[in-house]
């Protein structure tokens, strides 16, 4: 069964643009699959398709000559006096085919559809090479929404955050949220019979980015080095980073540690939110905060509590809508997370009037005026209370 993503319609619509569709983010997110799917829905009438993971393909677009690659097309069959469609599966594969795709775009009617597993890659050879000439859409695991979609539950979808103004909180798929929060959203995961099955895909998956991103993409032979910080990190969801404590703990230079932070955050296995802060306000404490962008990644490196879990699975359904910043007074006050500066939200597993309470009272010193309390566990419901399964 083919299940259909949020992000498709705007693949989709990317269709009629000559721009390069550039898809990116981790391993084992369906960028495959949206490819196959975006194919089937063009009308152009050519159409290839090549993985760079067989050798052979790599050997076609490797060709210092790149009007030799189109002579190789044409004996295929292809008339590049219509307009062709190529789509390409894990570019990072070959190093030089930025400059590659640049000639064909530019010299040919051609469509490009790419896909590529690291966006520290793409950003570092698209930037300047494909400049006005490709658009970036990041694919990440399965949203809490999309998760009820491939599991064949009917629900009602949360299109804005403004609608959780008219929500329920009535937990319908309490079960289903739980195993969301423990295990992630990468589609195989989240389409696997037995939890067992889970923990060895999501093995597989991070041995997968360990083995081949890291060690060939950015070059990282010290594989040690990066799992002992993993785990450090996965024990830390929610909290501010201090790197020089960080380093100390794991035998590493301050740099190194921040060299490793900067890859994993580009290789789409952490994201570090900073704080909300107005220009003239000094209460405020600078430093960042971090969340691993799949619950399941992070369980595999440490067993994490149950609130960890559950207010990293509500920070991977708010990043969908927008950017996420916290907030945090030198007394330790805080708020969880603040979207697109408009919305303050506070996560409570157990969560109670009070705290809704504390939450508006910090959110006036940053002139936010809507905010909501975000639960796990259903107690008393109370005004602007969402049950985290709402937010899909």
């Amino acid at each position: 069964m083919v299940f259909k993503r949020k992000i498709y319609d705007s693949l989709e619509r990317h269709l009629s643009v000559k721009q390069v569709t550039v898809l990116t983010g981790m391993r084992r997110t369906g960028k495959t699959t949206l490819v196959k799917q975006l194919m089937e829905a063009s009308d152009i009438e050519q159409k290839l398709f090549f993985d760079f993971e067989k050798i052979k393909n790599r050997q076609l677009f490797s060709n210092d000559d790149y009007d030799i690659i189109i002579k190789d097309l044409e004996n295929e069959g292809i008339d590049f006096s219509k307009k062709v469609m190529i789509c390409i599966d894990e570019i990072q594969l070959l190093p030089n085919i930025p400059s590659v795709i640049k000639y064909l775009y530019d010299n040919y009617d051609i469509k490009f559809i790419v896909t590529g597993s690291s966006s520290y890659y793409l950003k570092n050879k698209f930037q300047e090479s494909m400049a006005g000439r490709k658009k970036i859409f990041e694919i990440y695991p399965l949203d809490f929404g999309e998760y009820l979609t491939f599991k064949n539950i009917k629900f009602r979808p949360l299109s804005t955050l403004n609608d959780l103004d008219n929500t329920t909180n009535f937990p319908s798929n309490s079960f289903e949220y739980e195993q969301y929060c423990t295990y992630g959203g990468f589609p195989g995961v989240v389409l696997a019979k037995t939890d067992d099955e889970k923990k060895d895909l999501l093995q597989d998956i991070i041995s997968s980015y360990i083995s081949i991103d890291l060690t060939q993409i950015a070059d990282i032979r010290k594989i040690s080095e990066i799992r002992g910080l993993l785990k450090l990190l996965s024990a830390r969801i929610g909290s501010k980073l201090d790197i020089l404590k960080i380093a100390n703990t794991v035998n590493l230079s301050r740099q190194t540690v921040e060299n490793y932070i900067y890859l994993l955050e580009n290789t789409y296995i952490i994201k570090t939110i900073p704080v909300y802060s107005l220009n003239a306000d000094r209460e405020i404490v600078k430093a960042r905060k971090v969340y691993f962008l799949d619950t399941g990644i992070a369980t595999q490196f440490a067993d994490l509590s149950s609130g960890a879990k559950f207010e990293n699975a509500v920070f991977n359904q708010l990043h969908h809508y927008g950017e996420v910043n916290y907030y945090q007074l030198k007394t330790g006050q805080e708020i969880d997370f603040v979207l697109d500066k408009k919305i303050a939200f506070e996560v409570k597993e157990t969560a109670q009037a009070i705290d809704y309470k504390k939450l508006m009272n910090l959110a006036k010193n940053i002139n936010i005026e809507k905010g909501f309390v975000i639960g796990k566990n259903i107690g008393k419901e109370f005004d602007n209370f969402i049950w985290g399964g709402m937010i899909r």
